[in-house]
């Protein structure tokens, strides 16, 4: 794999702030602006799996293969319902990763060493990361180029964010030094609610520039598209959610630089 390629972390150890939805949309976001992505489901639950319409138990090689016994990632790779947007899954299995791998010799760079023998060169590797500070999280810290927070608008948003952060400066410091946050991203915004506005401008006032623009609204449509096993913007393309996650997919490119390509041709992507 090249280094044209940018590799993301979408982390926070807290549960249900859309680390899975933002991990799926925007891979299908920057899919659709014409970009070539690999979204890896490095969460036990497989949440990003189901979410892109694959089964469990579909596929004989996962990401646990990879991360435990070594199997090469382009055995566990398979295409999605999106042009472009390409998965690594994960099961059940995942959950006893650690474990296993735990006093093995280089387990904090298993994933690591996967991308670098990795044959393609997306323009984006996109990791869905598990709820938690774990050995799972570390590996996809030490893999990643940059980290996007997702935050959810609520009371308590800022309650581990410093936790988060401290773990980011210490995988900096010790497994990959050129590690950056690219932005921390509010999620679940509802207009309506006077705590979304409070908690949207307290996360500015506090993180500045480091703040995302777009905010994600909170969308019944969004909520509706995993159980149909689709991204947002195929289940329901004119959606306030697929518009926000759109805008974000623009400022992750504008961010990075990469100009959006028309995306032609036919759709040869195999349905899972």
């Amino acid at each position: 794999m090249t280094r044209k390629t940018r590799t993301i972390a979408i982390v926070n150890q807290k549960g249900g702030v859309g680390k899975t939805t933002t991990s799926i949309n925007l891979a299908a976001a920057l899919a659709s602006l014409g970009q070539s992505v690999l979204l890896i489901d490095l969460d036990p639950q497989g949440n990003a799996t189901t979410g892109l319409g694959l089964r469990r138990g579909q596929t004989e090689t996962t990401l646990y293969d990879v991360i435990v016994n070594e199997t090469p990632l382009k055995d566990a790779v398979v295409n999605t319902n999106v042009p472009g947007l390409h998965l690594v899954p994960s099961d059940m299995d995942m959950s006893g990763a650690e474990i296993n791998i735990g006093a093995a010799e280089g387990r904090t760079t298993r994933l690591k060493h996967a991308l670098e023998f990795y044959p393609e060169s997306p323009d984006f590797i996109l990791i869905d990361c598990p709820p938690a500070l774990g050995l799972l999280t570390v590996n996809a810290l030490a893999a990643s180029d940059s980290v996007i927070v997702p935050l959810q608008c609520e009371f308590y948003a800022l309650e581990g964010l410093s936790q988060l952060l401290k773990t980011v400066e210490m995988a900096k410091g010790s497994i990959n030094p050129s590690l950056v946050i690219d932005g921390v991203m509010l999620t679940m915004y509802d207009k309506r609610n006077r705590l979304s506005e409070q908690v949207a401008a307290d996360v500015r006032e506090h993180l500045g520039r480091a703040v995302f623009k777009t905010i994600i609204p909170r969308n019944v449509r969004i909520a509706e598209a995993p159980s149909f096993g689709k991204p947002v913007m195929l289940y329901d393309p004119n959606c306030a959610g697929s518009k926000a996650y759109m805008d974000l997919g623009r400022e992750v490119l504008s961010r990075h630089k990469k100009p959006p390509k028309a995306r032609t041709g036919k759709n040869t992507a195999k349905h899972v």
